[in-house]
């Protein structure tokens, strides 16, 4: 698959005054990546702990709170290629972003976003025109490799 950035998390904030960062997380666990970006800085994870919203994170490049709070904001990026095999009928949401899908043999447009409210996945589908609709996963896509095959009961 492509080797683009997956942000795996975003700083809120400084925690402490040593350079700590409080962390919003979009992955279980962020301790298997010893190095993470930011557009061309790279930061070297020293160590990681939960905190109320999230995590909190030590990174050697920051050593003091005046930068760490510079850095609120910043997204965190490793390439997909660092990310973990997958099993069987499994994905990772950004393998489905940019994916053109499909019902019947006509093209619908483009995945834009995969969502999860709670129910299961949902992704969402811009058309040409760019009108958007959503569809449940799990009830109404078949993922393939360069496509996303969508049940037309299904499309608005």
């Amino acid at each position: 698959m492509h080797d683009r950035p997956v942000t795996l998390a975003a700083i809120i904030g400084a925690h402490g005054i040593k350079g700590e960062v409080r962390l919003k997380l979009f992955t279980d666990d962020l301790a298997p990546y010893t190095t993470l970006h930011a557009g061309d800085r790279a930061f070297t994870l020293k160590s990681v702990r939960p905190g109320s919203n999230g995590a909190v994170a030590r990174f050697a490049e920051i050593a003091d709170r005046d930068q760490a709070e510079a850095l609120r904001g910043v997204a965190l990026t490793v390439p997909r290629s660092e990310l973990p095999p997958l099993g069987e009928g499994e994905y990772y949401h950004v393998d489905l972003i940019g994916l053109p899908c499909v019902a019947d043999g006509v093209d619908l447009g483009t995945a834009v976003a995969v969502e999860n409210f709670g129910a299961g996945d949902i992704v969402e589908i811009e058309r040409p025109g760019g009108k958007r609709f959503m569809v449940p996963v799990a009830a109404a896509v078949t993922v393939e490799p360069d496509r996303l095959l969508i049940d037309p009961a299904f499309v608005e």
